[in-house]
């Protein structure tokens, strides 16, 4: 039997619509690619939430022809331990780049795909619902709510749990901590510097973006019930208290919203099915790692099926894909567990921090994997 279309992409968030305008630059016909999603277009375009992006991650990007689009430049990455002396500065200059990477909202990234994938010719279904999955010996089966159900030969799951069972992750870990992320301005703002300032209850990270500050601000979920229910000037003076004046006072702040953080990761993939980004991996969110490993998935599930979208090639998928994917997830477990309790590892950060600001070759290893993965 030929199938409906040789890939499906379920969920056209940035790493799907990544995967599916690269598959079409390469040479797959666009119309045998299907993206499918629960939210239209438009609304995707109007989600407001920020996203950080790598500079490898800008590179793929313009290998799509989805950039330049709307976002602020990092030049300067500052690292600390609150209470602590020691600190590291990564900089573009250090490391030969125009920019360590980029501050964007998420409608404006999904934007500059969805035209490139309108342009390309890419088939797309949506507002539409995947409710079940059924893998047969030479295709999958999607059946979709409400309307009639398609086949292909490669399904690929790039955002949510998509496919109950199919999507269970192999690692789980909750990290007991909190992420509060609002938008912030200050009296005396550092032009494209982002900051991650670690503290005794998780890191705080303020990431450039138009005039102020995009924050993510990790802690305890009680003192995270406790932050929510401050005032703006509690929260800004709270705020203020803990970061430190190093961008001035804090003057204003938006709506808060929390998110309770883990790691699902890991998953179990089958003959025909496949993860990507957040489906495959949800990280920490300390150093901005998980939308840049979905893209970096993307990138080579691409060129792999490209070729032929068979169940040898998404075998050679995860092997290529395993080194980069347990580095990134090792890295950022690894500190989110430090800095999820009053581990006495925590004292030797400071000393760390002031020898890899002194030792170039551990500053420039930090910058590359924050910027290009483990390659």
């Amino acid at each position: 039997m030929m199938p409906d279309y040789d890939i499906a992409i379920c969920g056209a968030g940035p790493a799907g619509m990544a995967l599916a305008a690269l598959l079409a630059r390469r040479g797959v016909k666009p119309g045998r690619i299907v993206l499918i999603d629960a939210r239209t277009l438009e609304q995707a375009s109007a989600d407001p939430r920020t996203l950080a992006l790598s500079y490898g991650s800008q590179q793929i990007l313009e290998q799509i022809g989805a950039w330049p689009l709307p976002s602020t430049s990092i030049h300067e990455i500052h690292v600390s331990r609150r209470g602590q002396f020691g600190r590291s500065m990564i900089t573009r200059e250090d490391e030969g780049v125009p920019a360590l990477g980029h501050v964007a909202r998420y409608g404006g990234i999904v934007t500059a795909l969805g035209r490139v994938c309108e342009q390309l010719g890419v088939r797309s279904l949506r507002p539409a619902r995947v409710s079940g999955i059924e893998e047969q010996q030479d295709h999958v089966q999607l059946t979709l709510e409400g309307q009639p159900p398609i086949t292909a030969a490669i399904a690929v799951q790039a955002e949510g749990g998509l496919f109950g069972e199919q999507g269970a992750k192999a690692v789980q870990r909750d990290y007991r901590q909190t992420a509060i992320i609002a938008q912030v301005t200050s009296s005396a703002p550092v032009a494209h510097r982002a900051y991650e300032r670690f503290t005794h209850e998780g890191p705080l990270a303020l990431l450039p973006q138009d005039e102020g500050y995009s924050m993510v601000w990790c802690m305890r979920p009680a003192t995270a019930d406790a932050v929510l229910a401050l005032d703006d000037e509690e929260f800004l003076n709270r705020l203020e208290e803990t970061f430190g004046g190093r961008v001035g006072r804090f003057t204003s702040a938006s709506r808060r919203l929390a998110f309770p953080l883990g790691l699902n990761a890991g998953v179990t993939d089958s003959a025909r099915i496949t993860a990507i980004g957040n489906a495959a991996q949800t990280l920490h969110p300390v150093a901005g790692q998980g939308l840049n490993l979905g893209l970096r998935d993307a990138v080579v599930l691409a060129r792999l099926l490209a070729q032929d979208a068979t169940p040898g090639r998404l075998a050679e998928y995860q092997t290529l894909r395993r080194r980069d994917r347990d580095m990134t997830v090792r890295l950022t477990d690894t500190m989110a567990r430090i800095f999820a309790n009053d581990s006495p590892v925590q004292g030797l950060l400071g000393l760390t921090l002031a020898a890899i600001d002194l030792a170039s070759p551990a500053r420039s290893l930090l910058a590359e994997l924050m910027m290009y993965g483990r390659r």
